[in-house]
């Protein structure tokens, strides 16, 4: 029996704990690894909304946005921009942060692309720009993250995470069936196809505007945009749960070179 045992010990001594100890450093390793990724993204990820003394509240939430280029043009959804259109308070667009003053900071739009649901606003102050992958460079099975503010000011201005894969990178419309189902605003879809990120990860109508991020590279690949897709990649769908899409950067970086200086 003490022969038996000590055989035991030495397997467990040489074999088992080396390896569970690796295992355990690997695991230490990746999660600081991301929590210092998750902490950079973070301080560029912005909330978009507006700030008015006569309004109730004064600060009203409408969206996610992150920093590029020099830190101060801020990309967000074409459609968290028309929402403040509606209200007529363009005057009084801001950008929010911890790392900005608490009435948020002055915002003009400088460009957007209804076509992609995408804009991109230009700020008095400056955040640590997110750099953007090289089109081409995702592909379906990559490991991303979302950054943003899924339910507005409830947590104050504390970005949530959510992980998750790229599920699929496919044509922004659904086959149909029949030609009757094609509806007039989904034409101009069909001729002027492109390819939109479907993500396993659960996003909120308050990300709209979240940069998605490859975790190995934490680079931006995507914009979340389920609010706009919701009638076109989605259209079968009566209450689609679950289901996440974002616009490739590329467009991002195509608007982007369209601002003139």
């Amino acid at each position: 029996m003490r022969v038996h045992f000590s055989i035991i010990t030495i397997i467990l001594t040489f074999f088992v704990f080396p390896a569970f100890a690796q295992e355990n450093a690997l695991l230490q390793d990746r999660d600081a690894y991301m929590a210092g990724l998750v902490s950079k993204i973070k301080a560029s990820t912005v909330s978009v909304g507006t700030y008015y003394y006569k309004d109730v509240p004064m600060t009203r939430f409408r969206g996610t946005g992150f920093a590029i280029g020099d830190g101060r043009r801020i990309v967000t959804n074409q459609h968290v921009v028309d929402a403040i259109k509606e209200k007529k308070l363009m005057f009084h667009l801001r950008i929010f942060h911890k790392n900005l003053p608490g009435k948020g900071v002055k915002a003009v739009l400088v460009a957007e692309d209804p076509f992609h649901d995408l804009a991109i606003l230009e700020m008095a102050g400056k955040l640590p720009p997110l750099p953007m992958a090289a089109e081409g460079t995702l592909k379906e099975g990559h490991q991303v993250a979302i950054t943003g503010y899924p339910i507005g000011f409830v947590l104050g201005l504390n970005a949530t995470t959510h992980t998750g894969i790229v599920s699929a990178i496919a044509p922004v419309i659904l086959p149909t069936p029949h030609g009757s189902l094609i509806k007039g605003e989904m034409i101009k879809y069909l001729e002027h196809p492109w390819d939109i990120i479907q993500l396993d990860a659960v996003a909120f109508p308050g990300n709209s505007g979240s940069p998605v991020y490859r975790i190995a590279t934490g680079e931006v690949v995507g914009v979340i945009n389920k609010v706009f897709v919701k009638g076109k990649k989605e259209y079968v769908l009566k209450e689609p749960t679950g289901i996440t899409y974002a616009v490739p950067v590329g467009f991002v970086r195509k608007l982007n070179r369209s601002i003139k200086n």
